[in-house]
């Protein structure tokens, strides 16, 4: 088991806020890297993949050591999602589990809104519908009328 020296503390830092606001979530150490979870079921995973060793990532991953999420996708968006290619990528277990590599790039409003749905496909549906929508990013405004 690992814990969260895998993950630079960054990433941490982004994903704690958004995953401390969805009801009875809680984190742990993983067996690589650290996760959140509803229940036992697993919302969020966030690690520091060896490609060598772990080569389902390789193909995913670009030079030097990255990070990735892996989260619950409603099945109807994961073809959509993950067709998009990097930084998205479909794992090769479980029915509608995605991944992304985390990095500069991260558009971390789309990643709260990933969280989000995640949970909504894995906790209780009295639970899930006490989560409001994530916080948009600011953007133009919508005309009047």
């Amino acid at each position: 088991m690992s814990g969260p020296g895998d993950v630079p503390s960054e990433f941490l830092d982004r994903l704690r806020p958004i995953c401390g606001r969805l009801p009875e979530t809680y984190e742990e150490p993983a067996w690589i890297g650290v996760r959140w979870r509803i229940r036992a079921r697993t919302v969020a995973h966030v690690y520091t993949p060896d490609p060598d060793r772990h080569r389902v990532y390789a193909r995913h991953l670009s030079g030097g050591a990255s990070t990735v999420m892996t989260f619950r996708v409603p099945f109807e968006d994961l073809l959509g999602l993950t067709a998009v290619g990097f930084p998205f990528f479909r794992a090769e277990w479980g029915g509608n589990v995605a991944g992304v590599v985390l990095g500069d790039h991260t558009d971390w409003s789309e990643i709260a809104e990933l969280v989000t749905d995640s949970y909504r496909e894995l906790a209780p549906r009295f639970l899930a519908a006490r989560v409001a929508p994530p916080p948009q990013a600011a953007g133009p405004a919508e005309p009047a009328g």
